[in-house]
């Protein structure tokens, strides 16, 4: 009997394929892919920093860089990104877990980590409840200077010295162990705004390590079983809607990232880095504001119903 290339795919990666095709905006599709840098948008910029500075709290934080926000609008045809003090460093708590699970899957590709279910399990663990066993042992697994080295690699530029930093991992998120902070600013577990954005838009376009490998870390970015900040305010706003996510907190650092797939116009990256007692409740108030900046006008009941 004859065969297609087709039979030769495990199915589990044909069906996870096709259903990542389906909830992919359609933007990040219609035309030549070009760098998040590329996508500043000045309308949405200037939108962005009007909104959040009209809150006095929150622009006294902008103010004094104890607050990011990054945004990405990938609605339309053409994504569109803004940022607040995107290039600011801030500790991030477990948010930097991201760079954890990007290093695995490079490993896991460059074949320096053999991939098992042990490592799966520990990744989805890793982000969707935020385990700190399950990231030193991926840390441990992957190496911490493997994850800078990958983060500092131009091919992805996630820790950047001419962009103020980045992503940073420099402890294990456990008691014991060395400390290495990163290079600019001393930081164990750092980000940035504008390269946590980086991070969600090349797995949205597929760019991340390998269309595979970004399939994959979307899957263990999926279905957050921590209902704070971001994913509280998608829950109760567009409940239906996808959402892949990673948090961070300790003390007065807070941290969110999410990028919402729902249906009609929620098509978007958001990402917020605040240092405040009040973080959390800043986070959740965050999300509608920026929603104000991004709805289609035949659809702003959604937004005045909550």
């Amino acid at each position: 009997m004859a065969t297609s290339v087709l039979d030769s795919i495990p199915m589990r990666n044909v069906i996870l394929c096709l259903a990542m095709l389906l909830v992919l905006p359609a933007s990040v599709f219609a035309e030549e892919w070009k760098p998040l840098y590329d996508h500043v948008d000045p309308v949405l910029q200037k939108d962005l920093e009007e909104r959040l500075k009209s809150n006095g709290e929150w622009a006294k934080l902008i103010a004094r860089k104890k607050m990011a926000i990054g945004l990405v609008d990938m609605s339309g045809d053409t994504p569109r990104f803004a940022r607040v003090n995107g290039n600011k460093m801030m500790y991030a708590a477990s948010l930097p877990k991201i760079a954890v699970l990007v290093a695995a899957y490079a490993s896991f590709e460059d074949g320096s980590l053999v991939e098992t279910e042990a490592y799966r399990k520990d990744l989805g663990d890793m982000i969707r409840v935020s385990s700190n066993s399950a990231a030193t042992r991926m840390i441990d697994a992957v190496g911490m200077k493997k994850i800078q080295d990958v983060m500092k690699d131009p091919e992805y530029g996630f820790y950047d010295e001419k962009r103020g930093g980045g992503l940073w991992v420099g402890k294990r998120f456990a008691s014991a162990g060395p400390r290495v902070g990163d290079p600019m600013h001393n930081i164990s577990h750092g980000a940035t705004a504008t390269q946590v954005c980086r991070v969600f838009y090349l797995l949205a376009t597929e760019k991340l390590v390998s269309p595979e490998r970004s399939r994959m870390m979307l899957e263990d970015l999926s279905d957050p079983h921590l209902h704070h900040k971001f994913v509280s305010q998608i829950e109760e706003r567009a409940p239906d809607a996808k959402m892949y996510r990673k948090s961070g907190t300790w003390k007065q650092w807070h941290a969110d990232a999410i990028m919402v797939q729902g249906s009609r116009w929620r098509d978007y990256i958001l990402v917020a880095l605040v240092e405040s007692e009040n973080g959390e409740s800043i986070i959740r108030h965050v999300l509608p504001a920026v929603e104000e900046l991004i709805v289609p006008q035949e659809y702003v009941g959604d937004i005045d119903d909550h």
